[in-house]
């Protein structure tokens, strides 16, 4: 592994602005680019939903944002999972590495993981970069959902993907 993962900290906010902010034009076609919207995401942060950031060890850079949202205990014990890869890491696989981790401790038990079961990833069609990575993860698709989320100022069409704990090679 090229990469760590960690919750975000007040600290990370200039260098959280600086990538989102460089990599508005890759990650914006997909998601909101909100470069100082970390105060807000720690805020937020609570049973619901856990952030990770993916920081590259070699220079210290932030790779990636990964959001472990919608998270729902009891029997169902799922979450779904966001993403963003930040310039100038984006294709050399530190995020995938990243969501590796993520995903192991997602399917961690508690108290170290969170101790879930299934996950989903939602991709825009288009997002082939997305759809490639949620399928070199082994998430398995499992169909098409309409005008599923509002991002930039449009309801957009999403594939579902999903993976349980028993199918992660990690498990």
């Amino acid at each position: 592994m090229r990469v760590h993962i960690r919750p975000p900290a007040p600290g990370d906010a200039a260098v959280y602005a600086d990538a989102v902010t460089r990599s508005a034009g890759h990650i914006g076609p997909w998601n909101p680019v909100e470069p100082h919207g970390l105060p807000d995401l720690l805020r937020r942060q609570g049973s619901a939903l856990r952030t990770f950031l993916i920081w590259n060890d070699e220079d210290g850079g932030l790779v990636g944002k990964v959001n472990v949202a919608n998270i729902v205990r009891a029997r169902f014990r799922n979450a779904a999972l966001g993403y963003d890869s930040y310039l100038p890491y984006a294709g050399t696989g530190r995020m995938t590495e990243g969501l590796r981790l993520v995903v192991d401790r997602c399917f961690a038990d508690l108290p170290g993981g969170l101790g879930l079961h299934r996950l989903e990833i939602n991709v825009q069609p288009d997002n082939v970069r997305s759809v490639a990575m949620a399928r070199r993860l082994g998430f398995r698709h499992e169909g098409f959902s309409p005008r599923m989320l509002y991002i930039n100022d449009a309801w957009r069409d999403h594939e579902r993907f999903a993976l349980t704990a028993e199918e992660w090679p990690g498990a």
